[in-house]
């Protein structure tokens, strides 16, 4: 088991499995702890399905999507899946909540985060996450903030693929070969019972990243297979010894 850490902060319950549930399940079995934070349970504006179904309550809508998380997290086999409870649309990025996400950032140490694209006009509690996470990782990291514990050092934070990708200037320069655990990501997928229509559409995407993939790893008939992938735009420069 390595030292190394990953976290991975979703503004709904089900964002981690449709976006970086293969990454996640790959760092799992190299040995690396993927924390997964979850910032609200996605109660009202991803929960449709549910609010359908007579009797429905906010509470009731809260455990089931809180229990689908649960069984995704077992799937994909995460180390530690945190809920923060902050309400959606809007999420509350009050300064007390953005301490909160502060303080697992730090408990964490993470070598690298994963989190929501930059721009998102058809659901801003993504892209106010995304502000939200660049803010908690700058705190994390100041000397002032909680003198005493252990300051965040620089992880790159990664932005994974959004729903409508071409209407939000998301650009990926990163692509993941998850075919190993597809497997796993499809069975998280299949746990969100109450988004069913995602299903498909969450495989063609990753069925479409593994030609993007097989395209740039030395040609489309010269690189290695790729059946599932996985997109992620960098925000940092990345530091290497060789090209």
């Amino acid at each position: 088991m390595s030292d190394k850490t990953a976290l991975v902060i979703s503004a709904h319950a089900a964002d981690f499995v449709w976006r970086c549930g293969g990454a996640i399940a790959l760092h799992q079995e190299q040995g690396i702890n993927v924390t997964v934070l979850c910032l609200s349970y996605g109660e009202r504006g991803e929960s449709a399905k549910l609010w359908k179904q007579e009797g429905m309550s906010l509470q009731k809508v809260k455990d089931a999507r809180h229990a689908e998380a649960e069984a995704a997290a077992e799937a994909l086999g995460v180390h530690d899946l945190a809920t923060l409870d902050l309400g959606d649309y809007p999420l509350d990025f009050s300064r007390e909540n953005k301490m909160k996400i502060v303080d697992v950032i730090r408990k964490v140490q993470p070598a690298f985060m994963l989190s929501h694209s930059q721009y998102d006009p058809y659901n801003t509690d993504h892209m106010n996450t995304m502000n939200a996470v660049l803010e908690c990782r700058m705190i994390a990291q100041a000397w002032g903030h909680n003198p005493g514990e252990t300051v965040l050092g620089a992880p790159q934070l990664y932005l994974f693929e959004p729903h409508q990708t071409e209407q939000m200037g998301w650009k990926p320069d990163t692509f993941l070969d998850i075919t190993q655990v597809w497997d796993k990501k499809r069975a998280a997928i299949e746990c969100m019972e109450g988004q069913e229509h995602l299903w498909e559409y969450y495989t063609r995407v990753a069925q479409q990243r593994a030609n993007h993939f097989k395209r740039n790893s030395g040609g489309q008939s010269g690189g290695r297979d790729c059946k599932y992938a996985e997109g992620f735009q960098s925000i940092f420069p990345r530091t290497v010894d060789t090209l």
